[in-house]
């Protein structure tokens, strides 16, 4: 058996340190972070890889009208800040729903109103109307004159009080139809704009009908208005701003939807 000597001992014991230090198990210890550098290095070298993240980010698109596919978006004027979108329950529904919106440049439309309830067409929507069909045309619109057999309530559209405004009788479930043009908007649809809601020339002819309004609410179906209660219709047409170019979209919800 061999036999080592105190001298060979200190010999063969700076080897192994010696090969220990080479495989670094015995590295002289360091300031935490050290090995990867201080929290400034990092945070340095991150920095540009984060800028670079962040340019890569998309940009959000403004928010578009809600319930409307891209053909009926398209026919929405691109100068239109307001839009007054009715929804109808179905093709042959005269129950409906009315919500005003508004376009910020940036943000895009916005809500400014609750959805109201509203009433259209007896036999509900077409995007063919007809003079006495008893339906709504479907479409996109722009709203620009108003008038009623009541005063101003305080609008900003051209406003024509006359007493030719006057309705009597009964709906098509027996309610009284008195009261329902106190305040109308009309629709621009087969008129010349810019003109009273009274004005009866027909560009499209008399076949296609014409005098398509909002007006107040008689709690039942139109003949091919739009209706709303009392209170909304007050609102909206203080709310109306012809500065925003306002329209109306309208039709029921699964032709809106295209």
């Amino acid at each position: 058996m061999p036999v080592v000597n105190s001298a060979g001992r200190l010999v063969l014991a700076a080897a192994v340190c010696g090969g220990l230090l080479l495989t670094g198990c015995a590295a002289p210890r360091t300031a935490p972070g050290a090995a990867h550098g201080t929290h400034a290095e990092r945070t340095a070298t991150a920095s540009p890889a984060a800028g670079a993240a962040a340019q890569r980010a998309p940009a959000v698109r403004p928010a578009e009208l809600p319930g409307l596919g891209p053909a009926t978006r398209s026919r929405v004027p691109a100068t239109s800040a307001q839009a007054l979108v009715v929804t109808g329950d179905g093709p042959h529904s005269h129950q409906s729903t009315a919500v005003l919106y508004e376009r910020d440049r940036v943000t895009g439309w916005k809500a400014v109103s609750q959805p109201w309830p509203a009433n259209n067409a007896l036999r509900g929507w077409t995007a063919n109307h007809r003079a006495g069909d008893l339906r709504t045309p479907i479409g996109v619109f722009s709203l620009g004159d108003a008038g009623g057999l009541l005063p101003d309530p305080g609008t900003r559209l051209p406003y024509d009080q006359s007493e030719e405004f006057n309705l009597s009788g009964t709906g098509f479930l027996g309610e009284p139809l008195e009261g329902s043009f106190d305040h109308v908007v009309a629709i621009d649809y087969n008129r010349i704009s810019g003109t009273s809601p009274l004005n009866k020339v027909r560009p499209l002819g008399l076949p296609k009908g014409g005098g398509v309004w909002i007006h107040v609410d008689h709690g039942g179906p139109t003949r091919a208005c739009i209706s709303l209660r009392r209170e909304h219709m007050r609102t909206l047409m203080r709310a109306l701003d012809p500065a925003k170019n306002p329209v109306i979209v309208m039709g029921d919800v699964v032709t809106l939807a295209r």
